[in-house]
C-alpha cells in the first residue's frame, strides 16, 4: 500500500513543515520555559496560569469526547455481547500489568535500596509540607462507588468525573441500541456532535506548547536547579526503571501483536511530549482517542478501553507507588518483610483505582497506603513531596503509553484492529502521516466510518496533526 502526492503542487519547504508541527512547538517551548525559569525565575513563577488555563480548556472537553465516542460506538454494534466482552478483557487486562509494574518497582526499590543509609530521624520531618488531600472518601471501595454514579444523567455529561461519564455514556449507547429506528435520529445527532467536538480538539491542541511553557518555567523557577539535583539517585533509578519497562514489557507486548512500540511513540509523539510536560495525562485523552481511531481501531474498543484506562491502567503510577515506599521506609531505616511488601501491594491495588481526575492522585494513593498500613509516619512524605513534579513526568508518560498499547491488544482480541492500517500508519513517513490524517478526517466530516485504503489528499487539513 502506498501513498503518492498530488502532482504539480510544491511542497511546503522543509523548516516551514517543521515549525507546524506539534511536536516540534511543544519542544520549543518547552526549552524556553526551562530557560526562562533558570534565567528569570521572578517572572518565571507567575506564568503558572498559562499551564492551568491550558488543562482546564482540555478538561473542558475531555467528557464530551468520551460521550460521544462511547455512545457512538456501542450503538454501532451489532451485538452487545461485544461491549462487555471489550470491558471484561480490559479489566482483566489492567490488573495483570498493574500488579506486574507494582512487583517491577518492588523488586528494583529492592534490589538497588535508593534510600538506604539516609538514616532520616522521623521525628525531625515537617509534615505541614505534605499536601493536604482532602479525597480520602474517594480511596475507599463505597467511595468509589459513589462515584461512579452521578446526581442525573445530564450532570454525568456536564461534570469532570470520567468514570460517572463512562457509566451514562454506555447505558446511553446500549439504549440507542436498543431502540431501533425511533432513535436514529438522535444517534445521527450525536454522531454530528463528535465531529465538531474534535474540531474544537483541535483548535485546543494548538495551545499545547503555550501550556507547556508555563508549565515548565514554573517548575524550574519554584524548585530551580537544584529540583534536578535533590534525591538524585531515586529520580535517576526512578526513570531507568520507567524506561526498562517501556522497552522491556510494553515492547514485548507489541512485538506479541507483531507492530513496532518505536513506531507507536513516533505517531503519538505530539501527545506523548504534551504529557511529559504538563504532568496530565487527562490533557492528551481526547487528541489519543482521535489517533487510535484513525490508526485503524475500532471505535467500540477506542471508547471503552482509554476512558477506563486512564482510570485503571496506570501502569507508570503503579510503579512509582512501590518504588517511593520502599524508598521512604529504607530513608526511615525501617525493614519491611515480604509479607508487609505484598500486603502494601495488596492495598495500593484497591486504593488506586479510586483517583481517576484527581491532580497527583499517585501521591494521595501513596498518603492513604502508609495511613493504612502504619509502618511509617505520614510525615515520610516530607522527603519527596519536592520532586514528586519531577517523578510524575515518568508517570504520566508510561501511563499514556501503556494505554495506547492496550487499546492495540484488546482490538487485536476482538478482532477489531485494521493490521494493515496500522502497519501503514506507523510505517509512513511525517508527510504521508499527514495525508493519512487529512484523509481521516475528510472520512469523519462525511459521516463514512473509518478509512480502510488511504488515498491522496493536497494538505492536511487538522491542525493537531503531528
Amino acid at each position: 500500500m502506498s501513498l503518492t502526492t498530488t502532482p504539480g503542487r510544491p511542497q511546503r519547504p522543509r523548516v516551514r513543515k517543521l515549525l507546524g508541527q506539534l511536536w516540534f512547538q511543544v519542544v520549543v517551548a518547552a526549552v524556553l520555559g526551562v530557560a526562562v525559569g533558570l534565567l528569570l525565575p521572578g517572572v518565571g513563577a507567575t506564568l503558572k496560569p498559562l499551564n492551568d488555563w491550558f488543562i482546564a480548556l482540555v478538561k473542558m472537553i475531555v467528557i464530551p469526547v468520551v460521550f460521544c465516542v462511547v455512545t457512538t460506538g456501542i450503538a454501532s454494534m451489532d451485538n452487545l455481547r461485544k461491549a462487555g466482552r471489550i470491558g471484561v478483557k480490559a479489566i482483566g487486562y489492567f490488573l495483570v500489568l498493574s500488579l506486574v509494574s507494582m512487583l517491577i518497582g518492588l523488586a528494583v526499590a529492592n534490589v538497588f535500596k535508593p534510600g538506604a543509609g539516609m538514616n532520616v530521624d522521623p521525628a525531625t520531618l515537617d509534615a505541614g509540607s505534605v499536601p493536604s488531600t482532602g479525597t480520602d472518601e474517594h480511596l475507599t471501595f463505597t467511595g468509589f462507588i459513589s462515584d461512579l454514579i452521578p446526581d442525573s444523567l445530564l450532570g454525568a455529561i456536564t461534570g469532570d468525573n470520567i468514570l460517572a461519564a463512562l457509566v451514562v455514556s454506555i447505558v446511553f449507547g446500549v439504549a440507542l441500541n436498543t431502540a431501533g429506528p425511533a432513535a436514529a435520529p438522535l444517534n445521527k445527532g450525536i454522531s454530528a456532535l463528535s465531529v465538531v467536538v474534535f474540531r474544537i480538539v483541535g483548535w485546543v491542541m494548538r495551545l499545547a506548547p503555550i501550556g507547556t511553557f508555563g508549565a515548565l518555567a514554573t517548575v524550574v523557577a519554584t524548585y530551580g536547579a537544584e529540583s534536578l539535583q535533590q534525591l538524585g539517585y531515586l529520580i535517576l533509578l526512578f526513570t531507568g526503571t520507567c524506561v526498562a519497562y517501556v522497552i522491556i514489557v510494553l515492547g514485548a507486548i507489541m512485538r506479541v501483536c507483531k507492530l513496532s512500540l518505536f513506531g507507536l511513540m513516533r505517531f503519538l509523539k505530539s501527545e506523548l511530549l504534551i504529557a511529559l510536560s504538563t504532568c496530565s495525562s487527562e490533557a492528551i485523552l481526547p487528541q489519543l482517542v482521535r489517533k487510535l481511531e484513525m490508526m485503524g481501531i475500532g471505535r467500540p474498543v477506542v471508547g471503552i478501553v482509554i476512558p477506563s484506562g486512564f482510570s485503571f491502567n496506570l501502569d507508570g503510577s503503579a510503579i512509582y507507588l512501590t518504588m517511593a515506599s520502599l524508598f521512604l521506609a529504607q530513608a526511615l531505616g525501617i525493614d519491611l518483610s515480604w509479607q508487609q511488601q505484598l500486603a502494601m501491594v495488596g492495598i495500593m491495588m484497591l486504593t488506586s483505582k479510586g483517583t481517576a481526575g484527581i491532580a497527583g492522585g499517585a501521591f494521595i494513593v501513596l498518603a492513604s497506603t502508609i495511613t493504612a498500613v502504619g509502618h511509617m509516619p505520614l510525615a515520610a512524605l516530607a522527603l519527596i513531596v519536592g520532586i514528586d513534579r519531577i517523578l510524575n513526568e515518568g508517570r504520566v508518560f508510561i501511563n499514556v503509553l501503556g494505554n495506547a498499547v492496550a487499546a492495540i491488544v484488546i482490538g487485536k482480541w476482538e478482532n477489531d484492529l485494521d493490521a494493515e492500517r496500522v502497519h501503514t500508519v506507523l510505517r509512513a513517513s511525517p508527510a504521508e502521516r499527514e495525508l493519512l490524517e487529512a484523509e481521516y478526517d475528510a472520512t469523519e466530516t462525511h459521516g463514512r466510518g473509518r478509512p480502510t485504503t488511504p488515498h491522496t489528499t493536497d494538505e492536511a487539513t487538522d491542525p493537531a496533526s503531528a
